[in-house]
């Protein structure tokens, strides 16, 4: 889940110091973030009629989206992790798959096949589902970490290698994937690799009164996911990604980022920090929410309010820190109360 601002002190520091906009900043430049901004909080306002009360998550998943990254959806069964996917996928007019995994899925399940045909005397490619411009990853963590290690290429490289021959995917590429807490029965933690691979994991966690009710009075008429009409397609996706990628990210943002992807790295209850690949998905998911905010650059805000979902899920605890019931999340909401936030962050 996005966490608010754990310090006081830090919340103020943020507010009273935020970044502004570059000098003479382009006319194009802003036009570009409010298509994002129009088109992007259009997809939020579709998925929220399926998802009741989860702004925010369905917010991270549609910058998740623009900053070309996958989604990790963690939780209980049974709190609308497939609703999510099938929700955004409905909403983007585009090419879309899911696959269900379990134990006794293969790699070659989910990338293709090599298949020899007979009349032709050559073998002939099938595409498996990761062909597509969203993959729906239903219950990621139920089948082996073999088959759970076919994403990799895919996810970080847009492209499959099978038999020697590599594929390109088609952009945009994203992996929504849910998985069960890895203390149920029947699941595989993901290997290390494939986590930092994900730009963000959320949990959607259990619906308030009102949102619940309201889904009672609903689902019994008819299923949220058949109004859904899409409201853009692939080639506009594509054209939202490079206006986010346009969006203006401060050098003293950029100190930012990398001090606290760095401070990861030196807690005493951390066996494993963030990567350098956390310091540019942090980085991409923040032009993402400015983008999504209408903004043609980034503050400190977006930094913060995205640091959480996407560094938690990278960091390996110590014992000692499980012992003391320390988790992730916190270890980031402390980092951002002690590093200092830049002021005047303009170029």
């Amino acid at each position: 889940m996005l966490e608010p601002f754990s310090n006081p002190s830090q919340e103020a520091c943020v507010t009273q110091h935020v970044g502004t906009a570059p000098q003479a900043t382009p006319r194009h430049a802003e036009s570009a973030a409010e298509l994002v901004s129009s088109v992007g909080n259009q997809i939020v306002g579709s998925i929220n009629r399926v998802l009741l009360g989860k702004t925010e998550v369905v917010r991270l998943a549609v910058i998740t989206l623009l900053a070309e990254g996958h989604l990790l959806i963690e939780d209980v069964p049974g709190v609308g992790k497939t609703s999510l996917a099938k929700a955004l996928a409905k909403s983007v007019d585009a090419t879309v798959s899911r696959v269900q995994f379990t134990p006794d899925l293969m790699p070659s399940d989910v990338t293709g096949v090599s298949i020899y045909d007979r009349q032709s005397g050559e073998f002939e490619f099938r595409p498996g589902p990761v062909f597509a411009n969203i993959l729906v990853a239903d219950e990621i963590n139920r089948a082996s970490p073999k088959t759970q290690s076919a994403l990799l290429e895919s996810m970080e490289e847009q492209q499959v290698t099978v038999d020697g021959t590599t594929y390109p995917l088609t952009r945009p590429f994203l992996v929504m994937a849910t998985q069960n807490p890895v203390e149920m029965e029947g699941t595989y933690p993901l290997p290390e690799a494939q986590r930092d691979r994900f730009m963000a994991r959320t949990a959607i966690g259990y619906p308030d009164r009102r949102s619940e009710v309201a889904m009672l009075a609903g689902h019994d008429r008819v299923d949220p996911l058949d109004s859904i009409v899409p409201v853009a397609d692939a080639d506009t996706v594509r054209r939202m990604i490079t206006a986010t990628s346009q969006v203006h990210l401060a050098p003293e943002l950029q100190q930012y980022i990398v001090e606290l992807i760095i401070a990861t790295r030196h807690v005493p209850e951390v066996r494993l920090g963030a990567s350098p690949r956390a310091a540019l998905h942090l980085a991409r998911a923040a032009k993402a929410g400015a983008a999504l905010d209408g903004r043609s650059y980034v503050v400190p805000d977006d930094i913060a309010r995205l640091a959480t979902p996407v560094l938690a899920h990278r960091l390996l605890l110590t014992v000692e820190a499980h012992a003391a019931h320390r988790s992730e999340a916190d270890i980031v909401a402390g980092l951002l109360g002690m590093i200092r936030v830049p002021r005047g962050a303009n170029s």
